[in-house]
């Protein structure tokens, strides 16, 4: 049985995520600002705490409990994202910076704080996109998205570095396009080839798995473009 914190868990993907561990058995901390989907969903395994990730006073709330209930940290999960879709020249700073803080700052915060609470052989999942792969095709409007989604893959490689004496690794997973509330504020028209709950499957067995054969690598996850 795992201890295992997931972002973003009100809808696709980091929903799905949820109940996924928590049928298998583990222990699931499950953070967004709206807690109701997994309320309803009322699963003993799983604590679903409100947390506005762009303010780092509330991503305090995880420390918190962390430290009271369960004193390690098996599985960290960053798959909350915001989206901005804006012809480029209409983005604000203040756009970016809304992007900014839950899809790179809010990632390096919560991480920043479970630190001491991963143990050897722990496993940081980020969740980003083939918008942030160097090289791949970018779509108009997601400037701040996909800049946003590069960033934490840099991040996340830094970390791996920083870290890997303490065997705590650090990987990415950049996803392609997925069948989700997201997916349709950004590609209104498009049909995913992929489910949120077939995308959520892959996920929940490399992050149980993944961390034994890689450290410091993007995956790239994607059958179709986007």
């Amino acid at each position: 049985m795992k201890n295992v914190i997931i972002t973003g868990t009100s809808r696709g993907i980091g929903f799905e995520l949820a109940k996924l561990f928590a049928n298998k058995g583990h222990q699931v901390l499950a953070l967004s600002r709206n807690t109701k989907p997994l309320e309803q969903f009322n699963h003993q395994n799983i604590t679903v705490i409100s947390v506005d990730l762009s303010n780092n006073t509330e991503i305090e709330k995880v420390t918190a409990f962390v430290k009271n209930n369960w004193k390690s940290v098996d599985v960290l999960i960053n798959n909350a994202g915001k989206l901005v879709n804006k012809p480029f020249t209409e983005l604000s700073s203040e756009d970016f910076l809304e992007v900014y803080k839950v899809n790179v700052f809010a990632v390096a915060e919560l991480t920043k704080l479970m630190i001491p609470y991963l143990q050897k052989g722990s496993h940081v999942l980020t969740i980003s996109s083939m918008g942030g792969i160097q090289g791949s095709m970018k779509f108009p409007g997601l400037a701040a998205y996909s800049s946003a989604k590069g960033a934490v893959i840099t991040l996340s490689e830094l970390l791996a570095e920083e870290y890997k004496e303490q065997q705590i690794a650090f990987n990415v997973l950049a996803i392609g396009a997925v069948q989700t509330e997201m997916l349709k504020e950004a590609f209104p028209d498009y049909q995913a080839p992929l489910s949120a709950n077939e995308m959520a499957s892959y996920i929940f067995d490399f992050s149980l798995t993944g961390n034994k054969f890689y450290n410091g690598k993007v995956l790239q996850v994607s059958s179709s473009t986007p």
